[in-house]
């Protein structure tokens, strides 16, 4: 299995999980060195992998917050929230 697939083969949900045991346990100071090398290692391919797919989902959201234009609206660092129609005055529209 290459790192791609590696990368793909669980839920980011799953890695975090997998990387918060991995803290716990090296947190025991019980855990022998060659375990702890060993552990680390495997952290390290765990958050390269969470890194790349949070960077796969930001440039997802990017792209959902794009402007008619194409171009990506960043200059108030956040997406632009309008406010909702009230279901009373979109039932209202609705009947007229």
């Amino acid at each position: 299995m290459d790192n791609t697939e590696q990368k793909e083969s669980f839920s980011f949900e799953d890695a975090y999980q997998k990387l918060e045991e991995i803290l716990e346990e090296l947190s025991s100071n019980e855990t022998p060195l060659e375990k702890s090398l060993a552990l680390y290692e495997m952290a390290d391919k765990l958050i390269r992998a969470c890194s790349h797919k949070l960077n796969a989902a930001e440039s997802r959201i990017q792209m959902l917050i794009k402007d008619r234009n194409g171009s990506l609206d960043t200059s108030s660092g956040a997406p632009q929230a309008k406010p909702l129609e009230s279901s009373s005055n979109a039932m209202i529209d609705r009947n007229i």
